[in-house]
């Protein structure tokens, strides 16, 4: 068997998680809103207690009480934590809340030919729906969110399991429609849509530049179900015209309010044949994606930005009291291309609208690493100390870093409106780039965010991962459980740089500046046998590791220690593979708990 065939289980510990949590627990009795789903020839219609209902919402965690003072209706989620008190808070904010039912993600590892990965999903997914169902906010069930990936999203099991789910729903709840939201609708997506899940009523579809074209696709895609449209607002980083070192440009907060208006006419307004049930604008909140402020309708104080006036002026049909300044893209005088160290002038034109006392605040940030889609959880980079050298409202002086690589500058202005506007550039210092150190396999809580754990070897039906433990962790509010079923020989997880690469694909990064691979480890009983590592992948392979390294056997302790892997001296130019941990098994349960794994200089 190949390491491309080996079958990986990592499933960002959600399914397991949400079913140890909920399992047996059901909320108490409450008073369902029924919520139908009604065509009249061709014409669709949502029908919330009988009467019509139209979908004027946002995903995100802002603000609910902003959100429904803005005009709003509804508000989506993409799981199930925490969703008890969103759904009494919105229930009584006179809100719906479409509750996401999270399905796992090939490209996190999830395997949708194993039949225990996908059981298990399907009872996480009914302990869900038990618990809400009779809740009076709940509105749709959002079965999964771009499960079926990112490429021609065709393949069968997906779209099976996603069926099975909505399935099941149907079943034991005849109060509410099931809906699966869809990375756009190219490939396979509409027909396997159509003909793979006929218990999925409503097709949920994230479209951003492409919402101006998605209606007339839609249509000659040969859909007959109606759609949501569950993410819009700017064009997406992907969409976006780049610099020549591929860093995406992003529009001003002023630009992307015009952007939020013309994807939602396009996309909804315009249904002559009332295919659209409504929409949810992407972002209710603040987010780490691309950059800083890409998405994000509020800065992460609330403050609201010109797209969050836009939306309210479409929700309520009415402009806001007051509106966000207006500022303009900006300018390098000069090359944006620097020597290390090289000063350079940036331009801007800003204005208040209503209002007075407007102030700019200069940052400058690396850039981030790593995918800009997918919304996988990605670190905040850190500001870059002393960089300013003066600024005002028109203009910056910047002094660019020593080390070499992508940076974006920042320009965030608020006035006494209580509402803000943003822009950014991204810059370059001239010569070769390195990871900025430290670099985190695995930090405080979240899931790594350079390598996933998807490359998975040896006894698989024993071995399980576990995030989020909160019972010890070294630091932080969590750790990483990692465990070997009794009377097994052996196992691994390896991190992997791009998910499941077994030296097929490029990717990687460049480590040139570490000392070592630091980690801290425990063992649940002690005397655990584990050997740890960096790299897997031998010369053999088109696209190996640049170093193989890894620890003698070692037996852990109770006691939180910390263990490095010296890396001085090494190729590191490109690390694949991350992380290794292998487990010995033997009679007993071998449970290994692992915290702040990281590239240190």
């Amino acid at each position: 068997m190949s390491w491309r065939a080996v079958r990986t289980l990592w499933c960002t510990a959600r399914c397991t998680a949400l079913a140890l949590v909920f399992t047996g627990a059901v909320l108490a009795s409450a008073d369902p809103i029924k919520v139908e789903l009604v065509e009249n020839e061709g014409r669709w219609q949502l029908l919330r207690a009988g009467k019509p209902y139209f979908i004027r919402g946002a995903g995100g965690s802002g603000s609910l009480e902003a959100l429904a003072a803005a005009g709003a209706n509804s508000v989506r989620t993409w799981g199930a934590d925490d969703l008890e008190p969103l759904l009494d808070k919105a229930h009584a904010l006179g809100l719906s809340v479409t509750v996401g039912i999270w399905l796992g993600h090939e490209r996190h590892g999830f395997d949708y030919d194993n039949g225990f990965q996908v059981s298990e999903q399907l009872a996480a997914a009914e302990a869900i729906v038990r618990r809400y169902k009779d809740h009076p906010a709940v509105l749709l069930w959002g079965v999964g969110n771009e499960a079926e990936g990112f490429d021609t999203g065709d393949n069968p099991a997906i779209w099976r399991a996603i069926n099975d789910v909505a399935a099941m729903i149907k079943r034991i709840d005849s109060d509410h429609p099931t809906m699966t939201v869809t990375a756009e609708i190219g490939g396979g997506r509409v027909r396997y849509l159509h003909e793979e899940s006929p218990a999925i009523d409503v097709h949920g579809i994230n479209s951003y530049a492409g919402a101006l074209s998605l209606l007339k696709r839609y249509r000659e895609a040969g859909a007959s179900k109606p759609f949501v449209l569950t993410e819009f607002g700017p064009r997406g980083t992907w969409e976006s015209a780049t610099t020549k070192w591929n860093a995406p440009l992003e529009p001003t907060s002023q630009e992307k309010a015009d952007l939020y208006r013309q994807h939602y006419a396009a996309a909804v307004e315009s249904s002559a044949d009332h295919l659209a049930l409504g929409a949810y604008a992407f972002l209710w909140g603040h987010k780490m994606e691309g950059t800083t402020t890409w998405y994000g309708m509020l800065l992460p104080d609330g403050t609201p930005l010109a797209a969050a006036d836009a939306m309210q002026e479409i929700w309520s049909g009415q402009p806001p009291a007051t509106r966000a300044p207006i500022i303009e893209p900006l300018i390098a005088n000069g090359d944006t291309t620097l020597d290390p160290g090289e000063r350079i002038a940036v331009e801007t034109s800003m204005r208040s609208v209503g209002g007075k006392d407007l102030q700019a605040t200069w940052t400058l940030y690396p850039e981030s690493n790593g995918q800009l889609t997918g919304g996988d959880y990605r670190p905040v980079p850190p500001i870059v100390d002393k960089s300013i050298i003066a600024s005002d409202t028109k203009a910056a002086i910047v002094r660019m870093p020593d080390e070499p690589g992508a940076y974006r500058l920042m320009v965030e202005a608020r006035d006494s409106t209580g509402k803000a506007a943003t822009a950014n550039l991204p810059l370059l210092v001239r010569g070769e780039p390195r990871m900025r150190l430290p670099a985190y396999v695995y930090q405080d809580g979240l899931d790594g965010t350079l390598w996933a754990p998807s490359g998975w070897m040896g006894d698989l039906d024993a071995l399980s991962l576990e995030g989020q433990d909160t019972s010890n962790p070294h630091e932080g509010e969590a750790s990483l459980r990692v465990e070997l079923g009794k009377n097994t020989l052996w196992a691994a997880i390896a991190w992997q740089n791009p998910p499941n690469n077994w030296g097929d694909q490029d990717g990687g990064y460049n480590l040139t500046g570490a000392s070592a691979l630091e980690l801290f480890a425990r063992g649940q009983v002690g005397g655990e046998k584990v050997t740890f590592g960096v790299g897997l992948l031998g010369r053999e392979k088109d696209h190996p590791d640049s170093v193989i390294v890894s620890s003698d056997d070692m037996r852990l302790t109770t006691e939180w220690q910390r263990v490095t892997i010296p890396l001085r001296g090494k190729d590191l130019t490109s690390i694949k593979t991350g992380f290794v941990i292998t487990l010995f098994g033997g009679p007993s349960t071998t449970t290994v708990y692992l915290d702040t794994i990281r590239f240190i200089r």
